[in-house]
C-alpha cells in the first residue's frame, strides 16, 4: 500500500486498525513516512508506543520486524549470527567423506546458507510489498555501545558482514524506536530521528480508544472504567496504569459480565490494572471506594 498523502489520511489509516491517535502524533508519523526519517517515541509503558508500529505495518500491508532490546544486546545479536551447529555438522561430514578441501569448505561454511539473519539485517532485505516496518522496542534497556552502532546503521541503512561484504537496503525501512525513559538515550541518536512524547490520553481520547479496542463494553461501563483509571493515575503509585491496562481491565470486566463498577469488583480485578503488590495494597479497604466516588463525581450525565 502507498504511503498516506496527508495527516488526516494517517489518522484514518490507523483508525481502521483500531489505533486512535491525536493530530500531533499523526503529524509526526506522516512526516516520518514522507521524509523517510526514523521516528523516536518516548513515554510511559502502556501508552501505545509499540502498538503504533503494529498498526502501521498492518495498515500499510508491510512486514513488521521487531528488535526487542535488552541489557547486553550487541551488534551481532541484532544483525546476524552464523549457524554454528550446522557448520560443525558440515565440517564433520566433509571429514568423514574425505572431501575436506579447506578453501572450498571455508567458502561454503561462510555463505548465505549458514547465515542466521537477525532483525536489522532482515529489515534491509527487499520485499515485494515495500520496505518493512522496523520496530526497535525499548531502546533504553540497551547500553551506549549499541546506541553508537545503531546510529551508524540508521544513518546509511547498511551493514557489513566480513565474510560476505556490505549489504545495503534497496529501500530504507520504516523505523520506529521506542523508549520508556528508564534512562536518557544519547542526543546524537535522537537527532537522527523525529521525536514525539506519547502521553496518557485525556478522558475523551481514552474513551474513543476503549470503544475501538473493546466495543462490547457499554457506554456506562466504559466511562466508569476510564474515569477510575484516570483518577488512579493521580495517586502516588509505583507504576501507574497505561492505556493497555485500561483495555485489559475492560475486557476482564466484560468476561465477568460486570455492568457497573463496585468496590468489590475493583478489589477482585486489581491485578488487571496494577502490577505491583505495594500498589495493590494501597487500594485495599476504603481506598478503592474513595477513588471510585471521586471518579464518578467527574462524570457528566451520559
Amino acid at each position: 500500500m502507498q504511503i498516506p498523502t496527508s495527516i488526516d489520511a494517517v489518522q484514518a489509516l490507523l483508525s481502521r486498525q483500531g489505533y486512535v491517535c491525536g493530530r500531533a502524533l499523526a503529524t509526526v508519523v506522516f512526516l516520518s513516512l514522507k521524509l523517510g526519517r526514523p521516528l523516536f517515541l518516548e513515554g510511559e509503558a502502556g501508552v501505545g508506543k509499540t502498538e503504533i508500529a503494529k498498526a502501521l505495518a498492518a495498515a500499510l500491508n508491510r512486514r513488521l520486524i521487531r528488535l526487542q532490546c535488552y541489557e547486553g544486546l550487541d551488534a551481532a545479536s541484532a544483525v546476524y549470527e552464523w549457524n554454528f551447529p550446522a557448520q560443525m555438522i558440515a565440517i564433520r561430514t566433509a571429514e568423514a567423506t574425505g572431501k575436506a578441501d579447506r578453501d572450498a569448505l571455508n567458502r561454503e561454511l561462510f555463505s548465505s546458507e549458514y547465515l542466521v539473519e537477525r532483525p536489522l539485517l532482515e529489515a534491509m532485505r527487499p520485499d515485494e510489498n515495500g520496505a518493512p516496518v522496523l520496530l526497535i522496542d525499548e531502546l533504553d534497556r540497551t547500553d551506549e555501545p549499541f546506541e553508537a552502532f545503531l546510529l551508524e546503521a540508521l544513518s546509511d541503512f547498511q551493514v557489513t558482514i566480513p565474510e560476505l561484504g556490505t549489504i545495503k537496503a534497496p529501500e530504507p525501512p520504516v523505523v520506529i524506536l521506542t523508549s520508556n525513559r528508564t534512562r536518557e538515550v544519547h542526543d546524537a541518536l535522537k537527532r537522527r530521528c523525529l521525536y514525539h512524547w506519547v502521553d496518557y490520553p485525556d478522558f475523551d481520547r481514552e474513551i474513543e480508544i476503549l470503544q475501538a479496542r473493546a466495543p462490547q463494553a457499554s457506554e456506562t461501563l466504559s466511562r466508569e472504567v476510564v474515569a477510575f483509571v484516570q483518577s488512579l493515575r493521580t495517586e502516588d503509585l509505583f507504576k501507574k496504569p497505561g492505556v493497555a491496562e485500561t483495555i485489559d481491565w475492560a475486557k476482564c470486566l466484560l468476561a465477568l459480565d460486570v455492568i457497573n463498577l463496585s468496590p468489590e469488583v475493583i478489589a477482585d480485578t486489581l491485578g488487571a490494572i496494577l502490577k505491583y503488590q505495594d500498589d495493590i495494597q494501597k487500594l485495599q479497604g476504603s481506598e478503592a471506594k474513595r477513588i471510585l466516588d471521586e471518579a464518578r463525581a467527574t462524570l457528566e450525565p451520559a
